[in-house]
C-alpha cells in the first residue's frame, strides 16, 4: 500500500508553467505505475498523463501533448508532471493516483487506479 501526496499547484498566468510532484510512501513505489488525473469544476476526472515502473514508457491525453511531461525519481518515491504553456483550460484540481504494476499496459482510466492523493489545484489566469 502507497500513500500519495501531491503538491505544486498554484495560480499561473497563461502561457506559464507548474510542475507538480506527487510523493509516494510506503514500500516498493518503483513497481507502480503512476497516472496524473484532472478535474474541473462539474466536470468528471479526465487523464492526462501516465508513466510505467521504470520510467520507460509514458502516456498523455492529446489535449496537453506536447506541453506536459511526465518523469519519475523512484530513489526520491517522486513522479512529477511538468505542466508548461499553460492555458485556463488546464485550470481543474489534478490527482495523482497509483496501481501496483510492472508488466501489461499502463492503465488511463481512472477506474483502474487503486491509490489516489488528495489533489492539488491548479488555476490559470487569462
Amino acid at each position: 500500500q502507497v500513500q500519495l501526496v501531491e503538491s505544486g499547484g498554484g495560480l499561473v498566468q497563461a502561457g506559464g508553467s507548474l510542475r507538480l510532484s506527487c510523493s509516494a510512501s510506503g514500500r516498493a513505489f518503483s513497481s507502480y505505475a503512476v497516472g496524473w488525473f484532472r478535474q474541473a469544476p462539474g466536470m468528471e476526472r479526465d487523464f492526462v498523463a501516465a508513466i510505467n515502473w521504470s520510467g520507460g514508457s509514458t502516456y498523455y491525453a492529446d489535449s496537453v501533448k506536447g506541453r506536459f511531461t511526465i518523469s519519475r525519481d523512484n530513489a526520491k518515491n517522486t513522479v512529477y508532471l511538468q505542466m508548461s504553456s499553460l492555458s485556463p483550460e488546464d485550470t481543474a484540481v489534478y490527482y495523482c493516483a497509483a496501481k501496483p504494476l510492472i508488466s501489461g499496459p499502463v492503465p488511463v482510466r481512472s477506474k483502474n487506479y487503486n491509490y489516489w492523493g488528495q489533489g492539488t489545484q491548479v488555476t490559470v489566469s487569462s
